[in-house]
């Protein structure tokens, strides 16, 4: 027995076909609706929808091509019949490259009925069960990346925490004051936004700030702990740390974007910083606001060699040094912003994560 959902719309302008239809297919098992012409057949399916319109092509006023269009636009999972005197052939042909299922051909033959009407539910069933298909697959695929997009997140909060207990440990072995890593990664960050960038690059201009320093971990103490003037040895030693830094993340996927900052931190726009002496714009945007985010770091804060500079000293050295030292655009970004809010990026921060 067909399923009692698969229910026929028969629409025809001859009422003895209507009913010779209707008898014969109620008695296979499916129930049957009439509908004398297109216009009929549009109302019944409104509220009451079918598996199956079978219809005459040749009818009064909107005839059964008209149907089949209307049915494909606005219930495109209807499956139709189409019935055709002998000469209409060519336009039933026709009806199947508009989505007709097939057709029957005058005068009917109750047992080619049975059968295209079977034919034509279970290719019905197939492609709704298909369509099922992909739609579940579809939305097992969005679940699937959501969960995988949550895991790498996660994942990469934990490296986040990783690198931040690395290079707060860096920072002690260093006697840096007050976490200058993190405050250089804030100042950075906020010293980017008048630049237009998306939200990827500004995190990884963060990341490259907090993390310039990291090849430090390849100096010897005798040479970042020695109070007194390098030589030209412990100088040369001294000036591979970004490369060194640059080899210990390259192996984390997420970090590429930080790197160009990690290896070109110590870059000058002049040309005379290291390691590769790059000048103007050759040096990447993330490094060159850090060059200006870490002056002002350094020049701000006490030092066992001297007190820190006040805002208004540390605003006009940074200005004397646009053009040789850092970036002419870079410095008036930061002369943009006032001293309150650096204090208050100081004092609260931001989350690198946040969207501007």
């Amino acid at each position: 027995m067909p399923p009692e959902t698969e229910k026929i719309l028969i629409v025809d302008d001859e009422p003895n076909i209507r009913m010779i239809l209707s008898r014969h297919l109620s008695k296979v098992g499916y129930p049957c609706t009439l509908a004398e012409n297109s216009q009929r057949a549009m109302d019944i399916l409104e509220t009451d929808p079918h598996a199956l319109v079978i219809t005459d092509i040749r009818m009064p006023g909107r005839d059964g091509v008209w149907l089949l269009q209307a049915l494909k636009v606005k219930w495109p999972d209807t499956a139709v019949l189409m019935i055709t005197a002998l000469d209409d052939s060519q336009i039933a042909i026709n009806c199947l490259k508009l989505g007709a299922y097939d057709y029957l051909i005058k005068p009917l033959h109750l047992e080619e009925v049975t059968l295209a009407t079977q034919s034509a539910l279970e290719k019905r069933r197939l492609v709704l069960e298909n369509k099922q298909y992909q739609e579940d697959l579809e939305a097992k695929v969005v679940e699937r990346t959501a969960k995988l997009q949550d895991a790498l997140a996660e994942l990469e909060i934990n490296y986040d925490h990783t690198l931040e207990a690395l290079v707060a440990a860096l920072d002690a072995r260093e006697h840096e004051t007050g976490n200058h890593s993190k405050r250089v990664a804030q100042y950075a960050l906020l010293l980017s936004d008048p630049f237009e960038m998306s939200n990827l690059d500004r995190l990884d201009i963060y990341r490259g700030a907090f993390l310039h320093d990291i090849g430090k971990i390849g100096v010897s103490d005798k040479i970042l702990l020695k109070p007194g003037k390098l030589t030209a040895e412990e100088w040369t030693e001294m000036q591979r740390h970004p490369s060194i830094g640059f080899n210990i993340l390259k192996q984390i996927g997420f970090l590429d974007g930080a790197l160009k900052t990690v290896v070109s931190h110590h870059e000058r726009f002049d040309g005379k910083g290291y390691p590769k002496g790059l000048r103007g714009q050759e040096i990447p945007l993330g490094a060159r606001i850090f060059s200006v985010a870490d002056a002002f770091d350094t020049m701000t804060t006490d030092r066992p060699y001297r007190k820190a500079l006040t805002y208004p000293a540390s605003r006009d050295e940074i200005l004397r040094c646009s053009g040789s030292q850092f970036d002419p655009k870079v410095v008036e970004a930061f002369l943009k912003i006032t001293e309150r809010d650096w204090l208050e990026c100081q004092r609260a921060g931001r989350d690198p994560h946040a969207k501007k």
